[in-house]
Formats: structure tokens, sequence, C-alpha cells
């Protein structure tokens, strides 16, 4: 068969990338077939969500690659994905999500018969999508900034509460020209952190910490948030009051006896600057 008579098609799509994190080193610890199982279940849980947000599997190793029209329905797949199944398997995930141009091609009938993909996927999106990928933390999801042009603000009825979009930064990745623009999505401030970079992607700068919105902050997150600036200000009132009797004869004298103390106020106030500031 002839190149020329295969199948192919340029068209502009949600590519998303998902990775079981740890996924050879669990098989090898429970062994083949109760791996076997194990990853079966999960791949039933990820095709049953595949289905239900419109997206197609391209393609299945230590994880996925699947296909959305819209960047939106990749999107609220990935959030009720790091949601529901990583809890359920036990295993953390990774998910890249790239909108752009690629090259679909439709296998020969006598190729899939022999065990080839129905449809493949070439081009430089693929690429990225990975590098996407490379890049997240457990639990995380990463786009691209094609992608968060067309979604962000855009929501559906299947678009968890409190979801929230976050700037990551500038990075470059191996063998793609032009630096990239990465955007996290999530609810828990704790995935909406910069990745530092990796073997394959590095990060050119951007922001260092995401901070939670007093919107979406947690009963803990405000005592954390309240007890550090009452450290600060305790620190000022106790500061203004006492040392002018720290530095008299007498203040002198009862400071050598109270020196931890001292430093213990030092290092308190340390700390907090630490978490509010930095």
């Amino acid at each position: 068969m002839r190149i020329e008579s295969m199948k192919m098609q340029e068209k502009y799509l949600a590519i998303v990338l998902l990775d079981l994190i740890g996924s050879t080193a669990f098989v090898q610890k429970a062994g083949a077939l109760k791996a076997a199982k194990w990853l079966q279940y999960h791949d039933t849980l990820t095709r049953n969500l595949v289905y239900r947000f419109n997206g197609r599997e391209i393609d299945r190793s230590d994880g996925f690659m699947l296909s959305f029209d819209l960047v939106i329905d990749a999107v609220n797949f990935a959030l009720h994905y790091q949601n529901n199944i990583p809890n359920k398997i036990k295993l953390n995930t990774r998910i890249g999500i790239h909108w752009g141009k690629i090259i679909e091609v439709q296998q020969h009938d006598k190729f899939i018969n022999a065990g080839a993909k129905k449809v493949e996927l070439e081009g430089i999106s693929k690429n990225i999508a990975a590098r996407t990928m490379s890049l997240c933390q457990a639990g995380q999801v990463l786009l691209t900034k094609e992608a968060i042009e067309i979604v962000k603000k855009r929501t559906n009825t299947f678009t968890p509460r409190s979801t929230r979009y976050a700037c990551m930064g500038l990075y470059k990745f191996k063998g793609v020209k032009e630096p990239q623009e990465i955007y996290a999505v999530g609810i828990d401030i704790k995935n909406l952190q910069p990745p530092k970079g990796s073997t394959k992607v590095k990060r050119l700068g951007g922001p260092k910490k995401i901070r939670s919105r007093a919107r979406d902050r947690k009963i803990k997150e405000w005592f954390l948030w309240l007890y550090l600036r009452l450290s600060i200000i305790s620190f000022i009132f106790l500061s203004y009051h006492f040392l002018p009797f720290v530095f008299s004869n007498t203040g002198r004298k009862l400071f050598n006896n109270y020196l931890c103390i001292f430093y213990f106020i030092i290092d308190l106030f340390i700390g907090a600057i630490k978490h509010v500031f930095l």
C-alpha cells in the first residue's frame, strides 16, 4: 500500500497525556497478575470518564493518550479524574493538555487487524503535550497557553466548583523552538504550585508560589493566616514595650538569663515572615 493512499486529515484537537507515576515499581512490588488486575480496574474507570466527556482513546501504555474536540471537555475530564481516580487506585498521576494542529492518520484495515491503532496522531502538538505532562507534579493538571486561551473563564455544568487557573511561568521544552507559557488548573492550592522543571524541560521564569484566594481558603488555612499575622503583631508590640527595658542595666542582667527565650521569639518572627511573604 502506498503512503499516498493513507487517510490523513489536518485538524485542531485538545491532546491529553495522562501518566501513572511509579507504575513500573508498582508492578514489580505487586507482581504481574495482581498489577494487571489493578491497572485494568484503573483503565476501566478512566475509559468511563473519557466516554462521559466525549473523548477518544488514541493510545495506552503507562497511562493514556487521549484527544478531545473541545478543550473544556479535556479540562473537565482531567479535573474529575484527579479528584476521584487516584484515591481509588492509590497511585499518583499527572496530566498535560495542549490545544494544537495535528495530523490525524486513519490506519488501513489490514494493519488494524494486525494490531495497529485505528487512529494515530502525528505532529509537534503531540510532543508539546507530552513535554507538558512530563513537567507535572503528582496530582497536577498543566495546560499550554494555546489551551488556556480557549478555555479560561469558560465552564459548563460539569466543571467542579472553585476551579482555578494559575500561570506557572515560562518553560523551554527540549526539541521545541519557542518557549512555552504553562498554566495549571485545579481546586486545591497544592496542585497550583509552579513545577521546577525536568530533564527535558527548563524553567525560564515565573512566580515562585501561588497563594490561596481569600474565598478559597479552608478553616485550617484561615487559622494559619491569622496565626502568622498575630505572631508578627505580637513581636512588634513586645519589641516596642520591652526593648527599652532590655537595654537598661537591669534588663541586660535579666537578658543574659533569658537569652534562649529571646532567640525563640526571633525564630518565631522569622518563620512568620517567611510564610507570609515568601
